[in-house]
């Protein structure tokens, strides 16, 4: 496996397993670390992920966490700062400045992330959308605030020039 760029995208007790997977895809293919918070709303075994096509597996770190606690361990170990991506933040992603180590929060599909976890956020960011409308597939809004960051802190996946 090739060397994990300092980014790290983080799942906030996922709850849709085909998202899941499509972010692990991403941060294979980018080179970027993913985090899952457990519980999902499945199982997060390798077994289940490879039982679910998941031929990217060997190719990204996966660091389960037990639950919120236990990632704020982490994260406090890492000196990492946390962004939390939610359509109720009043800033914009495009305005803020993406640095290496930054962890990137995406909630469950289903709810978001509790208090708890904007309350420990260092930024909540949001993905400028047309009004009226709920939100972007949380796959899709990975994807687009990990290209930022990655051009931001013109980090590359290893081979590319």
């Amino acid at each position: 496996m090739s060397a994990i760029l300092p980014l790290r995208i983080a799942l906030y007790e996922p709850d849709i397993p085909q998202n899941t997977g499509t972010i692990l895809r991403l941060a294979a293919c980018l080179g970027v670390e993913a985090h899952i918070i457990e519980p999902a709303g499945f199982p997060t075994s390798d077994r289940a992920f490879r039982r679910a096509g998941m031929d990217y597996l060997n190719q990204v770190r996966i660091i389960r966490h037990t639950g919120w606690a236990a990632f704020e361990a982490w994260r406090g170990g890492a000196a990492a700062r946390l962004l939390v991506f939610t359509t109720h933040a009043p800033r914009s992603y495009l305005a803020h400045a993406f640095e290496r180590g930054d962890v990137l929060l995406f909630g469950r599909e289903s709810s978001g992330v509790p208090e708890k976890v904007h309350a420990a956020a260092d930024a909540r960011l949001r993905i400028p959308m047309r009004e009226g409308l709920r939100s972007l597939n949380v796959a899709v809004a990975a994807a687009m605030a990990v290209g930022e960051a990655l051009r931001q802190t013109d980090a590359r996946p290893l081979g590319d020039s």
